[in-house]
């Protein structure tokens, strides 16, 4: 996760570089640096699971074809749970958080964010696991199989809303 950071920073142009030699720039530059690579994330992991909703749809549509409805409920479930996950993602406001603000973030505390980061990705992984594991109609039993996708999506969700306050135990180690 810290390539990001990296790969930002070294991406930046001559006037940037030229910042860094005045008092107090570089604090706001990093700042600016943390935001735009925090979005990238953010905006990695909804693509993402906008790509596993077209899964789930085009699975509930094999379903809805052979006229197995009894399991349509679950993927209308699936269906907005994804959606709202996604959307929690994309539009996370962390307020008044402290990771944005200029105060240095200390690298072993920007591990431990970038960690937890990392940590949701494989679990977004394993959602897509899930959702490739979901039985063509007629092949096995599709409800369990959706009820593990749901599982999934829960635990990402409550893991997604603790990660406000991993930000802040960062912040508050580094302050």
């Amino acid at each position: 996760m810290t390539e990001g950071f990296e790969d930002a920073r070294s991406r930046r142009n001559w006037l940037e570089r030229l910042g860094e030699l005045i008092p107090g720039f570089r604090g706001f530059q990093d700042r600016e640096l943390r935001r735009e690579v925090d979005k990238m994330q953010r905006e990695h992991l909804a693509k993402e699971l906008g790509r596993l909703k077209v899964v789930s749809r085009g699975k509930a549509r094999a379903y809805t074809d052979e006229g197995q409805l009894g399991v349509l409920h679950l993927f209308e479930r699936l269906d907005r749970q994804l959606d709202g996950l996604s959307q929690a993602i994309r539009f996370s406001d962390y307020g008044a958080s402290g990771f944005f603000d200029v105060v240095k973030i200390n690298e072993p505390e920007l591990e431990k964010l970038y960690q937890f980061d990392l940590s949701v990705l494989d679990d977004v992984s394993g959602l897509s696991g899930d959702l490739a594991a979901i039985p063509l109609p007629g092949k096995g039993d599709a409800a369990e199989a959706v009820e593990q996708a749901l599982t999934r999506v829960g635990a990402l969700e409550d893991k997604w809303a603790g990660r406000k306050t991993v930000i802040s135990e960062v912040v508050k180690a580094s302050g």
